[in-house]
């Protein structure tokens, strides 16, 4: 058996991951400035692994504490300007150790001012609505520091928006019409960004110090221990010999690394570094393989049970489990990675490309005898998750699991015996008794062993576990940075009420647009409450997009649920459904033109046009542009919502996997032959029909597909040999 392809090393993934995702650009540091930050970043991720399996702190405490690693290391790892020198600065008495003292001023500025809130915690009862000066000066150097961090991390898009916002904030009485408020003075402002739990010190960076952090950590736990290794060599052993095998083996393998990854950037870097080569040789257009990489890589944000920052925000905001959320995510997951494998089958049926010799693929049963012990992390992590304990402790558990699997060689006893403890643990209900000191009492035990044992390889394994936590935290810190601006922005909306605001423009906006449509649609078919729907979810929609474009998905999903979400839910969408629409197209963005990141980190390792990559990779994620607007009509596809139907939910989810299908041949203008434009136009038409809600709009669009079929019936027909 051999493997069409060989895994890059991880230090190669990660210098290819650092060229392409601005957010972990790190500049190059002097080997005494390397290890102080490696160091730090080691610390970070031992506090969060540590608290996750024996408590967490006070609230402003462990927020404190985090925001105080975060924005202080972003002053070491990022430069002012976005440079890309090979060569770290020598070092001076202005630069100690290679950095600048102005960095080294933002860092311990950044320490005083995450930490001061917590210092003084006691007496914010008496503070908060009245702060001293000493309060209102740190709080300000806070704010100062946090958003040129902010920028350096994640780009100026973010900071402008919340210092426009402050500035509203600030001039509220200067604003025209309904915008208008009572506006504030800066110390009033300060107060509430600063000192109570409205602002910096609130939901957004809750939720990155609590959760996101763990399941960083975990997915590169996981990754580094050969559980992405295991999904790709399954997915060329399940999907390789089929026609056009490594498109295929992209979209599966993106699916099942993305379960542990919720980065479209990493997910592409680490899935196309395999996939995107094999695809050019096998005769892809470098543009078509890039983009089949970037848009099933974007999946992985929507794909349980790790789907980045925003799921663990839609926990606080709608105050639901995480388990929930999973459940919700399910099928929308699936349509997206549906949508994307037929439209990669039909364009090889069209090129006629096939398979991979099945010599050159790996089986599956010899995949799975090498590789199941890395497995078991992800079902420990789903174990303690789906028993009903928190995401943090499962993160704990699965975080010690890799960090056995991968300290014991993968030994698949070890692996067995560890998840028959914790299968009996969570049964007896018993896991947050003392367990975490078993936990650290076995990973002792495992280093113990392989030392005691003399085995050649274990200080190796030992330094990559703790190589791991280092990569873990330095993937984190940006979206840290991010989530405390958010903060900013969310504290101005709850002090203005600009986000009630907003919501009432939109839908006025949707309303008068509504009454426009029935001057020349017929009454009968639409009423006006149902076309301000429709209206305020695609305006709702391109505003994500166009948000995407220059924040991250986490941000983009907050400012959205804190400004439009209100809109859709007074239309009468539920909470969760308004949720999901938002966190659905600010993903997307990462595949829009002109800034999708994810198709623009593809087509760099392919070697193709940017921009058409994008346009491509846009066309191939169609499903998750449609999804969202059906499950707002049809709620019952996400499972979880009010009432939830069998009956409603297999009619929506076939009814919609069919429209998928139609609009998948459609687009790539095949099926068993090509396609005409007519029978096309009137496939494309039957798939959005099937889509729309409602057995009658089904029948009505699967007829109006049958001239493309029958079309096809009689091309097929007419190039079969005649017999005798």
């Amino acid at each position: 058996m051999t493997r069409p392809t060989t895994a890059p090393e991880a230090s190669e993934l990660r210098k290819l991951e650092e060229q392409l995702d601005p957010e972990v650009r790190f500049r190059p540091l002097q080997p005494a400035a390397a290890m102080f930050v490696a160091l730090l970043l080691f610390l970070l991720s031992c506090f969060h692994y540590y608290t996750a399996g024996f408590g967490l702190l006070r609230e402003t405490t462990h927020r404190g504490i985090h925001m105080a690693f975060v924005l202080s290391l972003i002053f070491l790892v990022f430069s002012a300007r976005r440079t890309d020198p090979t060569q770290p600065p020598p070092v001076r008495w202005w630069r100690p150790l290679g950095i600048g003292l102005h960095d080294w001023a933002c860092a311990l500025a950044a320490v005083v001012g995450a930490l001061y809130v917590p210092w003084i915690y006691d007496d914010l009862a008496f503070i908060v609505g009245n702060p001293r000066p000493i309060d209102a000066l740190i709080g300000t150097g806070l704010i100062v520091v946090m958003l040129e961090a902010t920028r350096r991390s994640v780009g100026w898009p973010l900071p402008a928006i919340a210092v426009a916002l402050m500035l509203y904030a600030l001039y509220g009485r200067q604003m025209p019409g309904i915008l208008v408020h009572a506006g504030t003075t800066w110390k009033g402002l300060v107060d509430h960004l600063y000192l109570t739990s409205q602002g910096i010190f609130g939901i957004a960076l809750g939720v990155v110090a609590t959760y996101v952090f763990h399941y960083v950590l975990f997915g590169v736990l996981a990754t580094r221990i050969g559980l992405g290794r295991l999904f790709l060599d399954l997915a060329n052993a399940l999907m390789g010999r089929y026609a056009g095998g490594p498109a295929k083996v992209s979209i599966v393998g993106s699916a099942m690394f993305g379960m542990i990854s919720g980065s479209s950037i990493a997910n592409t870097v680490t899935v196309g570094s395999l996939t995107i080569p094999a695809m050019i040789r096998l005769g892809y257009p470098k543009h078509f393989a890039a983009a089949v990489e970037s848009t099933a890589s974007t999946g992985g944000q929507i794909t349980p049970p790790i789907m980045g920052a925003a799921a663990f925000l839609m926990v606080e905001f709608l105050n639901v489990p995480y388990q929930q959320i999973i459940l919700a995510a399910v099928v929308p997951a699936f349509l997206h990675f549906f949508g994307v494998f037929w439209q990669v089958h039909f364009e090889a049926r069209k090129n006629g490309m096939k398979g991979l010799p099945a010599a050159d693929l790996p089986r599956v049963r010899a995949v799975l005898a090498e590789g199941w012990p890395t497995s078991i992390p992800l079902f420990v992590l789903l174990l303690v998750l789906f028993s009903g304990y928190t995401p943090y402790l499962a993160a704990f558990w699965g975080i010690t699991a890799c960090l056995i699997v991968g300290l014991t060689r993968r030994n698949g006893a070890v692996a067995l015996g560890m998840l028959a403890v914790l299968v009996a643990a969570t049964f007896a209900g018993a896991l947050e008794e003392g367990w975490a000191t078993v936990a650290l009492l076995a990973l002792g035990a495992a280093v113990a062993a392989a030392f005691l044992l003399r085995d050649p390889h274990a200080s190796a394994r030992l330094l990559d576990m703790g190589d791991a936590f280092v990569v873990g935290a330095k993937y984190a810190i940006a979206v840290g940075a991010a989530a405390a601006t958010v903060g900013v922005i969310v504290g101005v909306v709850t002090l203005t009420g600009v986000g009630f605001k907003i919501s009432n423009i939109v839908t006025t906006f949707a309303g008068t647009l509504a009454g426009w449509s029935l001057d020349i649609l017929p009454e009968w078919l639409f009423t006006t409450r149902a076309l301000t729907l429709f209206y305020t979810l695609v305006m709702t929609a391109i505003v994500c997009i166009l948000l995407g474009c220059g924040v991250p998905t986490t941000a983009n999903y907050i400012i959205m649920v804190t400004v439009a979400a209100p809109a859709l839910v007074q239309l009468g969408v539920e909470p969760i459904v308004a949720h999901f629409f938002v966190f659905y197209y600010g993903v997307l963005a990462d595949i829009t033109p002109p800034v999708a990141l994810a198709a623009y980190a593809a087509a760099s390792m392919a070697g193709a046009d940017p921009f058409r990559t994008g346009n491509t990779a846009f066309r191939l994620g169609m499903a998750k542009a449609l999804v969202p607007f059906v499950f707002v009509y049809a709620p019952a596809m996400l499972i979880v919502t009010k009432g939830f139907t069998w009956y409603g939910f297999l009619e929506t989810a076939l009814t919609t996997a069919g429209g998928v299908l139609f609009l998948a041949i459609a687009l790539t203008g095949h099926m068993i032959s090509r396609l005409p434009l007519g029978p096309r136009l009137a496939l494309g038409l039957g798939g959005v029909l099937l889509m729309a809600p409602g057995l009658t709009t089904a029948l009505i669009g699967v007829l109006a597909a049958v001239p493309a079929f029958a079309q096809q019936a009689w091309s097929h027909r007419a190039k079969a040999p005649v017999s005798g």
